[in-house]
């Protein structure tokens, strides 16, 4: 059975309450804030039963309102980039904040991630709902949003649905930096991981797709079989992973798998989405201090953002991003944490 409890983490400039819900089971403990969705703590088990925090943070809301790299955060109305933020639908062309080089990226200047969600206690978790007003960040239709964490076990899960009153695109995922070893450890270079994934996407010097769909094998992105992060990211030519593989189009799949040896612990991450962005924090440098002083440099971290394709609205080729009246978005990750 997961526990439940909520209490204020702080106070926004105008006043308002962000609230602060702890999920707790045997194996993990969770703590998510109702500004931005944000997984403020994730504690889970080593092989010694030794509870230790593996996400990256703050320990005060100050630190989110500050800039920092959409630590824990839901991010939307688009997670990823998308080209010199533009896109039509329709025949009418929709212009975005820029906010990352010349496109627009994780929503604009003031994306999900930086908005205060109305939370509701459920069984085993919290749903958070936020209204998107028409036109917000430059995208079209009032959309209505219900993020859901619920942990169950070793299991914590995040749903995600929307509904929208004009086309829109709309891509949501949960961007949270995770460290095996723990948060404030040096580096990943001793994680194992393993993507599920034929083919990749290539990326311009902007990082935006090129269109095309190449197969992993035989280049440094063949993660099939378990590698080592530190050789692995030594092979590429760019600093570090930042890349979307591309999943299998069953309705549930196994995507990724994370072993820590030293530690025994274990994520292995599910999915309804099509793609998974896997980011090893190559633009961390050691200027924020997070939760208990750590310093988080470069490669402190590794991001696994189960989503749609980057910039599939300007794609067609890739699959949809678009929603539609009528339609409900509903998408579901789970990450399941265990001992080897």
């Amino acid at each position: 059975m997961t526990s439940v409890t909520r209490d204020v983490f702080g106070n926004l400039p105008g006043g308002e309450m962000v609230e602060r819900f702890l999920l707790e089971s045997n194996f993990v403990k969770a703590e998510i804030i109702s500004f931005g969705c944000i997984i403020n703590r994730l504690e889970t088990k080593d092989k010694h039963g030794n509870f230790t925090d593996i996400v990256l943070g703050f320990d005060s809301l100050e630190g989110y309102l500050n800039k920092h790299p959409y630590f824990g955060a839901v991010v939307g109305r688009v997670a990823n980039r998308i080209a010199n933020g533009k896109f039509s639908i329709d025949g009418k062309d929709y212009q975005l904040p820029i906010n990352n080089g010349p496109n627009s990226i994780h929503g604009g200047l003031k994306g999900f991630d930086k908005v205060l969600w109305k939370p509701k206690e459920i069984e085993n978790g919290v749903e958070f709902s936020y209204t998107s007003a028409d036109g917000e960040e430059g995208y079209p239709g009032e959309l209505k949003v219900q993020v859901t964490y619920t942990l169950v076990g070793s299991e914590l899960t995040i749903n995600y649905k929307a509904r929208t009153t004009k086309t829109t695109p709309i891509n949501l995922t949960n961007h949270s930096y995770f460290n095996l070893a723990g948060q404030g450890s040096e580096d990943i270079y001793d994680h194992e991981i393993t993507i599920d994934a034929q083919d990749y996407l290539p990326v311009d010097g902007t990082m935006i797709p090129t269109g095309e769909v190449l197969p992993v094998q035989g280049t440094c992105f063949d993660l099939r079989m378990p590698v080592d992060l530190g050789s692995q990211i030594a092979k590429l030519k760019e600093n570090g992973f930042d890349h979307n593989f591309c999943l299998s189009s069953e309705k549930q799949q196994y995507c990724t798998r994370v072993h820590h040896k030293p530690s025994g612990r274990v994520l292995t991450v599910r999915t309804t989405q099509p793609g998974v962005q896997f980011y090893t924090a190559n633009f961390l440098d050691g200027s924020l201090r997070g939760k208990g002083g750590a310093v988080y440099p470069k490669h402190s971290a590794f991001c696994l953002e189960t989503q749609a394709w980057p910039d599939a609205i300007n794609k067609p080729q890739f699959p949809s991003v678009l929603l539609h009246p009528g339609e409900e978005y509903d998408q579901t990750t789970w990450f399941d944490f265990s001992v080897q």
